[in-house]
């Protein structure tokens, strides 16, 4: 998952947190590049940070009385997967680098299909497990400096980050240890806006990361999930097929009844 990332699951949960972050006046001596090589070291570091090829996270998301399991894979470059567990049944959300798509038998779809673009636009920001802050102008997005900050009592510095495909977020890093407090973007997805503030904390170091554990939300100001990540795993060799989209049923059967046609022939 990224360092600096929310959990986003496009159907079923996007994560946040509460912020109340009144600004305060620019310090001229900080700067963008200054504050991301600071949010880095924080995190555990370029080299620690290269040496992850593919990361698993296991945890439990609570929305409400409802409790739902889920485990999220990353590979590099870009590849993305979340299985997770809602009254029994299995969902999955996944994109290769290329194609999206999802099972949601919650929902009557239980063959794959691809996602809408809309839908997408999520699960592409996960797919940077590193966060949109780590190189982000070879990223095509943007970093504004804004100024301090008070979040809830933690002095901050704010950064406006524009990604590439037009979201903006806003990023607040704490000020004396440089990770993430709290972030708060502005989403349209669906043709519907949202207000999602996300709130990080419990970071735990991993293999050499500092990796957030606990991860609580608000969408439109009203309360959202609140996530707790138990275990990660880091480098255990997923394969691309594991991220690429299978045949549907009806494609599989198909192919089965070609096969005993060339067969006949034969």
């Amino acid at each position: 998952m990224k360092l600096s990332q929310k959990i986003v699951l496009t159907t079923a949960f996007i994560t946040g947190a509460a912020l109340n972050a009144p600004a305060f006046a620019k310090d001229s001596s900080v700067n963008v590049d200054t504050l991301i090589e600071k949010n880095l070291q924080a995190h555990g570091g370029r080299e620690a940070l290269d040496k992850i090829h593919d990361m698993t996270m296991h945890g439990i998301m609570l929305m409400g009385p409802v409790e739902a399991p889920f485990t999220i894979y990353f590979k590099r470059p870009g590849k993305v997967r979340m299985e997770f567990e809602v009254q029994g049944m299995k969902g999955i959300q996944s994109y290769d680098g290329e194609t999206g798509w999802a099972v949601m038998p919650f929902m009557g779809k239980t063959d794959p299909e691809k996602m809408a673009e809309d839908q997408l636009k999520d699960l592409k920001n996960m797919a940077d497990f590193e966060g949109p802050l780590i190189d982000y102008a070879k990223k095509d997005h943007t970093v504004e400096y804004v100024g301090e900050a008070d979040v809830e009592g933690t002095p901050a510095y704010e950064l406006k980050l524009t990604k590439k495909d037009g979201d903006v977020d806003h990023i607040f890093l704490d000020k004396d240890y440089g990770l993430e407090v709290v972030t708060k973007s502005k989403l349209n997805r669906m043709g519907q806006v949202m207000e999602v503030e996300t709130a990080f904390s419990n970071y735990k170091p991993v293999d050499g990361l500092i990796i957030a554990h606990a991860i609580s939300s608000k969408i439109n100001g009203q309360p959202g999930q609140k996530i707790t990540i138990n275990k990660v795993d880091t480098n255990t060799g997923l394969s691309d097929n594991f991220f690429a989209m299978p045949k549907t049923k009806s494609e599989n059967d198909g192919k089965d009844k070609n096969s005993h046609k060339d067969a006949d022939k034969g």
